[in-house]
Formats: structure tokens, C-alpha cells, sequence
């Protein structure tokens, strides 16, 4: 029997097996194959199965209405192609193109840090490199504390992720105090969880000239290090926290917090 031959359901039905890559891939098979490959019926089942409330949570209205007007396959790209940001926009969203797996980013704003609120410590600063609209600028401090979190419901189901902090340094003659001497320790647990001396990284965020490169820098132009990661089950193991702490008295200063970034990680 020519595989063309089958009703548009079923083609759609074998699609749905598939990826968003052979999806379109196989969409210049032939017409019929085109016509299972576009059709909403199988792009739905590439989007996440929570499209709708993640829409809803846009930082605008105007862009929770263009999105809702999008065919699923539209969508889905444009949610690939493009961030969006959620709440008051401090977070954002993005899809994984290949495997359609939810990546998010929290901004500072979205960011437990201590001292945060005090312009004696840190400043909020608007910066052209950020997808935010507001970064956190550290004066000086001799207790550095930040916390991210999210719910594993809120990601994707079997998945394993990894967060990074993102950051840089304040440009000029500033010296980085604190950062290239002694190390910041990151962690990633689910909350309630103990966490054990393996489940702490210590990582300095300025090594000195010759030192293992632990942090990178991204396309974007800012660094970033691993926290950690974990795995997401079903999303029913509660919150995720990202911790990053240096208490030891040195003073610090000089440090750029865009935010915490989650995506899936392969080995």
C-alpha cells in the first residue's frame, strides 16, 4: 500500500512519534505529507502540554494575543525563535528548538539576593547586552548571597537540566575584589532535599591567568558557570533551588548579575 494513500489523521498520528526536525523534514514527501506535517493536530503535540498557561504568563497582552492568533506550528517556532518574557518581565522563556523542551532564564530582579535592596551594596543599572530590563551591580559587600528557584512542575517531564549563572565584571580599572582568591560555592537540590559536600561545586568567578577555565563566555557576550544540575522526573518533586554563596568576610565588589539559566543539558 503507498504510504500517501493513508488518511491525513494517520499520517498525522505516525508524525506525532517523530520530531519537530523530521516533521519538516518529511513535509516534502509529498502533498499529503505536507498537509499532516503543517496541521495543528501534530504541532500540539511538539508544544508544551502547559502552551496556553505559558502564553498567559507574557509580560504583555498585545504579545499574549498575537501568540494565541499563531497556527500551533507558528507557534512553535516563534516561541523557539524568540523570547518570551514572563510576568513583569524580569524571566523569560524560550523553546528548545530541536526537541521543543522549555528553557527558562531568571533575571536578577526575579533573584533572591542579600542586601539587594540596599544602593550601600547594590545598584539596579540598565544595560544594552542584557535581555532584561534591569541588572544587579555590586558595590561592595562582604556577604554574597543569591538564590533562584522554580518549579520542576513548570519544565519539562524526564528531562535533565543543568542552571548556569550568568554574569560579568564591572568594565574599567575595578578590581574584582574576592572573586580570583577565594571561590563562590554553587549549589542546584530540590528544596527539602540535604545537600552534601558532592553536591557543592566551588568555583572561582575570576581565575587568575593559567588557571582552569571553569567559566565561559556565551554568544551574548556575558560569562556563565555551571551550578549544577538535576534531573526532572515528573515535575512532581517540588521546587528547584539555584544557590550561589561566598561568606567568608572578604570584600567583593565588581560583580554583573544578569540572572540563572535553565536548559536542558546532554552528555
Amino acid at each position: 500500500m503507498d504510504i500517501n494513500q493513508l488518511p491525513a489523521e494517520c499520517i498525522s498520528s505516525i508524525l506525532a512519534f517523530t520530531s519537530p526536525k523530521d516533521a519538516c523534514r518529511s513535509a516534502v514527501a509529498s502533498p499529503a505529507f505536507r498537509s499532516a506535517a503543517d496541521s495543528d493536530a501534530i504541532w500540539t503535540t511538539f508544544l508544551p502540554s502547559d502552551y496556553r498557561q505559558i502564553i498567559s504568563q507574557a509580560s504583555s497582552s498585545s504579545t499574549s494575543s498575537v501568540l494565541n492568533s499563531l497556527s500551533k506550528k507558528a507557534l512553535y517556532f516563534r516561541l523557539s525563535d524568540h523570547l518570551l518574557f514572563i510576568g513583569s518581565g524580569n524571566s523569560s522563556f524560550v523553546l528548545e528548538k530541536e526537541s521543543g523542551k522549555k528553557c527558562y532564564m531568571i533575571g536578577a530582579r526575579d533573584l533572591e539576593i542579600v542586601w539587594g535592596s540596599s544602593p550601600a551594596y547594590w545598584t539596579w543599572q540598565s544595560i544594552p547586552t542584557s535581555r532584561f530590563p534591569e541588572v544587579a551591580e555590586l558595590r561592595v559587600v562582604w556577604w554574597l548571597e543569591i538564590k533562584g528557584k522554580i518549579e520542576g512542575r513548570n519544565l519539562s517531564p524526564k528531562t535533565k537540566y543543568a542552571a548556569y549563572f550568568v554574569f560579568k565584571f564591572k568594565e574599567g580599572d575595578f578590581q574584582h575584589d574576592g572573586f580570583g582568591t577565594k571561590p563562590v560555592s554553587l549549589e542546584v537540590y530540590f528544596e527539602g532535599e540535604e545537600v552534601g559536600e558532592d553536591g557543592t561545586k566551588m568555583v572561582l568567578l575570576d581565575p587568575p591567568e593559567g588557571s582552569p577555565v571553569v567559566c565561559k563566555e556565551r554568544s551574548d557576550g556575558w560569562m556563565e558557570v555551571e551550578m549544577g544540575e538535576f534531573f526532572n522526573e515528573l515535575g512532581d518533586d517540588g521546587m528547584v533551588i539555584f544557590h550561589l554563596k561566598q561568606i567568608d568576610g572578604i570584600i567583593k565588589g565588581g560583580l554583573i548579575v544578569e540572572g540563572i539559566e535553565i536548559s536542558p543539558k546532554y552528555d
